[in-house]
């Protein structure tokens, strides 16, 4: 696979090159970028597989130069220091990101699962789907990872989420539920930019599928398909809130 790093720290560009040579040989390096528009003409000019790119960068950042690419042929692994919006908008769409300095086993295991995808005809979805949400007025959608592959569904469609061990399971208005290979922790994080709340440590909902509160001492809230779920005590002052808005 052909690979274009995208950094405008020549150090960092130059370790991840020799990490990738050492330790993931069926990556070959073909090009550079230190800015956006580098980093623009080298995936027009190599082609890649895989494009690693900073977020941060002079004059622009990763989501720019990925909105300038009319057709997303390759994966996108995300190299950054921790930006907490930023690592928000990556999880949504289960796209790879490697936090510096680099972990030599993450790098490994992020170059394994593009392999994988590529192998299975599904490259470049992540990606995709992250310039998709980036867009102004565009539909919000997440990649939902199952012990299957994926599945991509809008957010609006979720009513609730339930922790089943370190999996979650979604149930939405209109199709069966799905067991997601993810903790209910993580999506509390990703899903908490579109109003979800967590009111219990085994749920978090879609307030918009909320359909009746009943008092106690934390109270009970019925979701439109009927079904009751109890709301923490601590849980209770926020969840009100939500409503007086």
């Amino acid at each position: 696979m052909k690979a274009v790093i995208i950094d405008d720290e020549k150090d960092s560009r130059t370790i991840l090159a020799n990490y990738l040579t050492k330790y993931c040989p069926e990556v070959a390096v073909s090009g550079f970028g230190e800015s956006v528009a580098t980093g623009l003409e080298a995936i027009k000019k190599y082609q890649p597989d895989i494009v690693f790119l900073d977020i941060e960068m002079p004059y622009g950042n990763g989501f720019d130069l990925l909105d300038k690419i009319e057709d997303i042929t390759f994966e996108t692994i995300f190299v950054t220091a921790f930006d907490h919006y930023a690592i928000r908008a990556i999880n949504q769409s289960a796209a790879y990101y490697l936090l510096k300095p680099v972990a030599i086993e993450e790098l490994i295991q992020a170059v394994e699962k593009i392999k994988k995808e590529y192998g299975e005809g599904r490259h470049s979805e992540h990606t995709r789907l992250l310039i998709h949400n980036s867009k102004s007025g565009a539909p919000q959608k997440i990649m939902l990872p199952t012990l299957e592959g994926f599945e991509i569904v809008p957010i609006h469609s979720i009513m609730y989420c339930e922790a089943v061990d370190n999996f979650t399971r979604f149930h939405f208005e209109s199709s069966p539920p799905l067991m997601i290979c993810r903790t209910l922790k993580y999506f509390e994080e990703v899903l908490a930019a579109h109003r979800f709340l967590r009111v219990h440590r085994s749920h978090v909902i879609n307030p918009d599928f909320v359909i009746r509160y009943s008092k106690g001492k934390g109270g009970y809230l019925t979701m439109k398909n009927n079904q009751e779920l109890e709301i923490s005590p601590g849980r209770k002052k926020e969840f009100l809130e939500l409503f007086e808005k």
